[in-house]
């Protein structure tokens, strides 16, 4: 049947809704990477700050940016109270403080750790958080309704939660690592239902504490298909987001892993966690066992063991634990230069308009130029210890310490 012209342009067609600037850990692919310009080289407590406003309670979640708005986590009276933060983008001004989960008996954690460190993951009109074991729910941004919430992924996190979500599609990937159950599942991001749980294969450690790990599954598309690359203690496999059957692994020693895996033009870089770390790069390619066969190189010089590797053209950038970041070519492996910058390192390292941007635990703020020789362009310090990894969006900075939330931006902008 021909519809009538009148009919057609009665119903336009809208567009899209904007897609969040800094949606989720490491940014809109996962990764570190932005496409904000006109980011400010220099600052300080008094210099190109637009506003600081204090951030209730205590948590190490980094802040999702979208719509105007900022969003991260907190936890309150000692973690009986999860919460999630709404503020203005513009402002500062907090708009939302939801109390999502309200814990009768908060397990001990690692001091240096929070109830509320998992990174929320931002989309139009909705916002999902987690908090380990202890819940995950989505928001509506602009009510601040919670839509659903489920509290089924059980698991003994030891160290208090850390593996922030991942979207692939309608589903939400989460990593469950405890000492007592690991596996990866899948939640229907629309009604928060389990759509499929998968344990992890191979040997479990005799020793309960080598089997937790805190990383965030990686969406990534190999041959037209995509696949999860989810990082355990002692195995990193990769799942198909649809069935959550495993397509590969690799087997390393490693627990306690953090740093969130990248990928480019067909390799897998990721960290294999404690005691000894070690940066491997992997073919993604494969099925079954690749541990002989899909091993590009693997480096154990100063590798982190918490923070996310960066990888910039043919380089891949890593920051240890203690401060020093190493530059490294991709396809060898072979170190290029290394150096240390500051204090010891929990935040990942972020990139735009060609610049590095790594923070110390003490508040400073190394500027990099990326490149095969080390070019320091700025160090900056604020106020406050940082743990959560920094997000760009436009021409600012989002920066979260143990107190309060920065907005960085070049005066006059």
């Amino acid at each position: 049947m021909r519809i009538p012209i009148v009919f057609l342009l009665a119903f336009p067609f809208l567009p899209a809704p904007a897609q969040p600037d800094w949606p989720q850990f490491r940014g809109p692919d996962g990764q570190g990477h932005s496409s904000a310009t006109g980011l400010p080289l220099q600052w300080s407590e008094t210099t190109n700050i637009r506003w600081k406003v204090p951030i209730p309670g205590r948590g190490w979640s980094s802040p999702v940016l979208g719509s105007g708005q900022i969003w991260l986590t907190t936890a309150l009276d000692d973690g009986h109270s999860l919460r999630a933060l709404g503020l203005e983008q513009q402002t500062g001004k907090l708009i939302h403080n939801i109390e999502v989960f309200q814990i009768p008996k908060p397990p001990v954690i690692n001091g240096k750790n929070s109830y509320a460190s998992p990174t929320p993951v931002l989309e139009p009109g909705r916002l999902y958080v987690h908090f380990g074991t202890f819940g995950t729910a989505c928001i509506d941004t602009s009510t601040g309704k919670i839509l659903w919430t489920n509290q089924e992924l059980r698991l003994d996190h030891k160290e208090g939660p850390g593996s922030s979500p991942a979207v692939c599609g309608d589903l939400l990937i989460l990593n469950c690592d405890g000492i007592d159950v690991q596996y990866v599942a899948a939640l229907d991001k629309h009604t928060g239902r389990v759509a499929w749980k998968t344990p992890r294969s191979g040997a479990r450690n005799s020793y309960a504490d080598f089997r937790k790990a805190y990383s965030t599954p990686l969406v990534i598309r190999v041959h037209g298909r995509e696949e999860i690359v989810s990082v355990g203690a002692d195995r990193a496999s990769a799942y198909d987001p649809i069935s959550g059957k495993e397509i590969w692994w690799v087997d390393y020693k490693g627990f306690s892993n953090v740093p969130r895996p990248v990928f480019d033009r067909g390799v897998v870089y990721l960290c294999t966690g404690y005691m000894k770390p070690e940066v491997w790069a992997i073919r993604a390619d494969g099925e079954g066992d690749v541990t002989q066969d899909h091993v590009l190189w693997r480096e154990a010089k100063q590798a982190p063991a918490n923070v996310s590797p960066l990888l910039i053209d043919d380089i891949l950038y890593t920051v240890s634990d203690m401060g020093v970041i190493t530059a490294r070519a991709t396809a060898t492996g072979r170190e290029l230069w290394s150096q240390r910058l500051g204090g010891p390192a929990s935040a990942s390292p972020v990139y735009a308009e060609g610049r590095i941007y790594v923070c110390d635990e003490n508040g400073k703020t190394s500027v990099l130029k990326p490149g095969a020789k080390f070019d320091l362009l700025e160090r900056n310090v604020v106020k406050g210890r940082v743990q959560a990894s920094p997000a760009l969006a436009g021409q600012a900075i989002y920066l979260r310490t143990d107190t309060h939330l920065y907005r960085i931006e070049n005066s006059g902008h």
